[in-house]
């Protein structure tokens, strides 16, 4: 493991003193704008993060359990060993500034990042959890980052891999509140921002109780007013991303690259709806480029729309291609009720303020811009972003397969 004392790279002032000096490319540049205006925990006490132990004074642990509105810089830089213990946010108001750290960043492995609050802004970080050794099938279940019944969350240039459950997800309870739609999105997952992240190389068959279990994101029923833009999404077999049931979210400019089984995700399956009125997702999918690698199935279309909902879709500007060349088929239906899709000419649901990119320019931006510390990438993300311009790797079962721990700086 690897500890680097920031005080003699960026001069480490006392509390109220002089601001950090960052390099210039490390300061922060705007994201692609959702529906959350949060701050974070800008304004609050700043915490410094001296230690790379999971637990203890002066750890990340402890400085995401403080109470009250908090920046959490770090003084140190390397690999967090979270040993199973994933780390969970629960007092709101907070902002990591990933940026803060110096050279080689903060790496976390052997678990995830679980937020169950509000104002959270996460910015920098990288999530190797890993199946760590575990049997097939033996129920090690673990996602990069996911939020639970959250709100006014932003994720922006991170880093997620080796995920044995989703790497990137927006969760919560399906019917919490009441008995209406509106009841029930208040208290799930709503106002997230998942921008300029690479979501890459989910574990196959690994240690899921589920079996094959590679997934991008899943953005759950009833979750609202998600926006997933500037992402790159890469050798994930499947949910690059899924919506499910009722969703309303935007799909904006992301780059998604071998994607397996499934690609684009619309789902509102009936058994998990029982006793309750089906009710229409609303997505806004828009400049999106999609690239085939050598885990994509030959059939795959853009979209698959699966279970009984029907879905109000704004779809447009959208480029979609098998390696071969072949322009991908726009949508698949896997239903026993034909859904109805529902083509809207307009946006159905967007942001106030996010202008889309054209789509020529999509994938040499996101190459540029995502992920954590673009600036100094580490050596997976630097191997997944030559993948993807090559147009080699492909999907895994196990992080030994592309090095493991031992290859992380």
């Amino acid at each position: 493991m690897t500890r680097i004392d920031r005080r003699g790279v960026l001069g480490i002032a006392p509390a109220g003193a002089a601001l950090l000096l960052l390099p210039a490319a490390a300061k922060p540049q705007p994201a692609p704008q959702g529906w959350t205006r949060t701050r974070g925990g800008t304004g609050g006490r700043v915490l410094r993060v001296t230690t790379l132990a999971s637990t203890g004074a002066g750890s990340l642990r402890a400085a995401l359990a403080a109470k009250g509105p908090r920046v959490i810089e770090f003084a140190v830089g390397g690999i967090i060993d979270l040993g199973r213990e994933s780390l969970s946010i629960r007092e709101p108001f907070v902002t990591i500034a990933g940026e803060t750290a110096p050279t080689p960043g903060i790496t976390i492995i052997r678990g995830g990042i679980s937020v169950a609050t509000h104002d959270v802004v996460v910015r920098h970080i990288r999530v190797r959890a890993g199946a760590d050794g575990a049997a097939a099938n033996s129920g090690w279940e673990v996602d990069g980052l996911a939020t639970t019944a959250a709100h006014d969350v932003i994720v922006d240039q991170c880093s997620f891999a080796w995920a044995t459950d989703e790497n990137l997800s927006a969760s919560g309870p399906r019917f919490a509140g009441g008995d209406t739609v509106a009841q029930w999105r208040q208290h799930t997952s709503r106002r997230i921002s998942f921008t300029r992240n690479i979501v890459a190389e989910g574990l196959s068959h690994s240690s899921h109780a589920k079996g094959e279990h590679s997934k991008g994101s899943l953005i759950h029923d009833n979750a609202t007013e998600v926006l997933i833009a500037g992402n790159l999404y890469a050798h994930n077999y499947e949910r690059n991303p899924l919506f499910k049931g009722a969703a309303q979210a935007a799909c904006v400019n992301n780059l998604i690259y071998d994607p397996g089984n499934r690609c684009m995700h619309y789902a509102l399956n009936e058994e998990e709806w029982v006793g309750h009125q089906w009710i229409a997702g609303e997505l806004s999918i828009v400049n999106n480029v999609v690239k085939g690698g050598a885990s994509t199935r030959a059939d795959l279309p853009f979209l698959i729309v699966e279970g009984q909902g029907d879905l109000n879709l704004h779809a447009a500007g959208n480029v979609a291609q098998h390696a071969d060349g072949r322009t991908m088929q726009p949508v698949g239906i896997i239903s026993n009720r034909q859904p109805k899709i529902v083509p809207q000419a307009r946006p159905v649901i967007w942001p106030t303020g996010l202008k889309a990119l054209p789509t020529a320019g999509v994938e040499a931006w996101v190459l540029a811009t995502a992920g954590a510390r673009p600036w100094e990438r580490d050596a997976v993300d630097r191997r997944v972003v030559t993948q993807v311009r090559d147009g080699t790797g492909r999907v895994i079962d196990d992080e030994g397969a592309v090095g493991g721990y031992a290859a992380l700086e």
